[in-house]
């Protein structure tokens, strides 16, 4: 291998990210068709101004995909930090893989039955992976600064 094992859960979540890019299309636009939208002729406009418009569920998928776009850009950069700092250790990539396991289980939940407290569960797990992994890299930067060396 001539990369880090880090860079796997990396694309594997970029992959998912397209994955909900395209389940939102094909939720919303039979809903916008039914809904008497015209793309044609609509000006401008965001996803989020067709929440009370279309039905809850055409839009759980829009709303999980911009999810994925807020609290895993944190996870790519600790990512790569770690990557950078030589901190891909099994722990680390078993925390990474982790993260990327309990996301696209917390986007399955969203964007079908989208319990909340499911969701918050996921989403509280996944987060404890996050603070692991950066744990990890700013215990790392400290011992290397000698913070505590006397």
């Amino acid at each position: 291998m001539d990369y880090s094992p880090l860079i796997a859960p990396v694309v594997v979540l970029v992959a998912w990210s397209l994955v909900m890019m395209a389940w939102l299309v094909v939720a919303r636009l039979p809903a916008m068709k039914k809904a008497g939208i015209d793309l044609k002729t609509r000006v401008g406009g965001r996803g989020a101004q067709l929440d009370g418009v279309l039905p809850d569920e055409s839009n759980w998928p829009g709303h999980n995909y911009v999810h994925l776009m807020e609290q895993p850009t944190i996870f790519y950069a600790i990512i790569f930090a770690s990557i950078l700092m030589g901190l891909d250790f099994p722990i680390n990539v078993k925390l990474a893989w982790g993260y990327v396991i309990i996301r696209i289980l917390h986007s399955i939940v969203q964007a079908t039955f989208n319990r909340v407290i499911v969701r918050f569960t996921l989403f509280a797990l996944s987060s404890l992976c996050l603070i692991g992994l950066t744990v990890h890299a700013a215990a790392r930067i400290i011992h290397d600064c000698g913070w505590f060396n006397g």
